[in-house]
């Protein structure tokens, strides 16, 4: 009857434990998840305002905010690191089952050869066959139990901030890209205008020296510039198409996918003040978050090994039976068959080891107070980089007020400068340079523009703040 019973305990351990019995109880519709689901902060909307386009040799028109999400949902990069967070989680389960009891059997055989007199009885020709089941609960571990556990759960919220600083990365990787696209692009449009610029100045020259009112020498000199402002169009094209392919590689495209990335450098002010962005940064920050954590799990794992100081407690139940056929029965006049149980507790306690718990103990310690001092260290690395980053939007900001005034002046520069020349009081080397101040002004407001909005999301995530449309006022 015993005997029955434990087998049906087994049988049904077999089956509730199995994974394909956690599967089936835990299955339905849509329960089976890919391996890599994108980030998880954001939500699923990765490429959300995109995902209608690209069919059909469609183009794929994608902003700022789009591109984001889209790389965070689609990035093969970050697969790594959601594995590893999953791990964890698994890790911190399988820590929890150690609380539970342990169900284990054995079974033995073992044949005895001895000589024997008339008085002593033969042991059976077949051997000895044995069979048992024992249930083991850990009543104390000292502690050791609890701090493994509590360990892998801190290392799993650890993973999981993890994951999360690995999304900001890729937000700040991704945004940088798209706004110096957009610089490119920009870029490339005022290359243009300055060779349409160039090009009438060289046709304005050419008329005046058909005429003999200027010398051959203007024609050179116009047509030179109009030759290097080419060259800047090639160049600045390139750059364009080369940060479009790198773009499409963060967003999961193929770099002959047709994507239309579009936005501007649109000035966003930022008001927030220094003490504010501290405050944001030490509450939200994934990596200060995960070296609390390091500090908690050196403490844990300081604990699990404090555990060797203490005894070690188990309750069990156990079950055997033994005979001299493999089925357990008695054969035969030498034959036997028996079967005993027992219940009871057993404590181990390893009282000396030569100081090995007593200094594993303090290697431990020392680890803990390495991790407080990384933590300090951490927080005023954190300080230093977001007032660098506070303090290079501030920058730009200002570079871009004075490059609006420049460019200003110089788009009023070169027009009188051309109304001079046309009018015959001025020369051609007015008029070329004033053009070339004017696309030297351009370019430094594009620039101006993109360094703050790349500072801005930089700051963002200096502060651990996800924002991926920086273009929203």
């Amino acid at each position: 009857m015993i005997r029955s019973s434990v087998l049906s305990l087994v049988l049904m351990c077999a089956i509730f434990c199995s994974p394909s019995a956690a599967a089936t109880r835990g299955a339905g519709p849509g329960a089976a998840m890919p391996v890599f689901q994108g980030q998880r902060s954001l939500g699923s909307q990765g490429g959300a305002g995109a995902t209608g386009a690209g069919k059909h040799g469609e183009t794929w028109n994608i902003n700022i905010h789009d591109a984001v999400n889209r790389a965070l949902e689609f990035n093969p990069s970050l697969g790594s690191q959601e594995s590893q967070g999953r791990s964890s989680e698994e890790s911190r389960k399988s820590a929890r089952g150690a609380f539970g009891p342990k169900l284990g059997m054995s079974y033995s055989t073992a044949k005895q050869e001895r000589k024997s007199t008339a008085n002593t009885v033969a042991p059976p020709n077949m051997g000895t066959y044995s069979w048992g089941v024992e249930v083991s609960q850990p009543v104390f571990q000292g502690f050791k139990l609890l701090a493994n556990y509590q360990q892998a759960a801190l290392q799993a919220d650890s993973d999981k901030a993890a994951l999360r600083n690995a999304e900001l990365s890729m937000t700040e990787q991704v945004q940088t890209q798209f706004l110096n696209f957009l610089r490119y692009e920009e870029s490339v449009r005022s290359e243009r205008d300055a060779l349409a610029r160039l090009r009438d100045q060289l046709r304005i020259t050419t008329a005046f020296f058909d005429v003999g009112l200027r010398p051959r020498l203007d024609v050179l000199q116009a047509e030179v510039d109009v030759y290097q402002a080419e060259n800047s169009v090639i160049k600045a094209e390139n750059s364009r198409d080369t940060s479009q392919a790198q773009l499409n590689t963060l967003l999961g495209f193929s770099v002959t996918t047709p994507v239309k990335y579009t936005g501007q450098l649109a000035h966003v002010p930022f008001t927030k003040s220094l003490e504010q962005c501290l405050e944001a940064a030490y509450r939200q920050r994934p990596d200060v978050y995960m070296a609390a954590k390091s500090v908690e799990i050196a403490g844990k794992n300081q604990q699990a090994v404090q555990s060797d100081y203490y005894p070690q407690v188990e309750a069990y139940y156990n079950i055997t039976q033994s005979g001299n056929t493999p089925d357990l029965q008695k054969d035969g006049s030498n034959g036997s068959r028996t079967q005993t149980w027992e219940v009871g507790a057993r404590a181990t306690w390893n009282v000396f080891q030569w100081g090995t718990t007593y200094y594993a103990d303090k290697e431990a310690g020392w680890l803990v107070t390495k991790m407080r001092y990384e933590v300090e260290n951490l927080k005023l690395s954190v300080g230093y980089d977001v007032k660098s980053k506070l303090l290079a939007v501030h920058e730009a900001e200002k570079r871009i007020n004075v490059a609006e005034k420049t460019v200003e002046q110089a788009t009023e520069a070169y027009h009188v400068a051309l109304a001079r020349y046309q009018e015959q009081v001025g020369t051609n080397f007015d008029v070329l340079d004033a053009s070339s101040k004017l696309t030297t002004a351009q370019a430094s407001l594009t620039g101006a523009k993109a360094d703050y909005l790349t500072a801005l999301s930089q700051l963002y995530v200096a502060m651990g703040e996800f924002q991926p449309d920086l273009m929203r006022r």
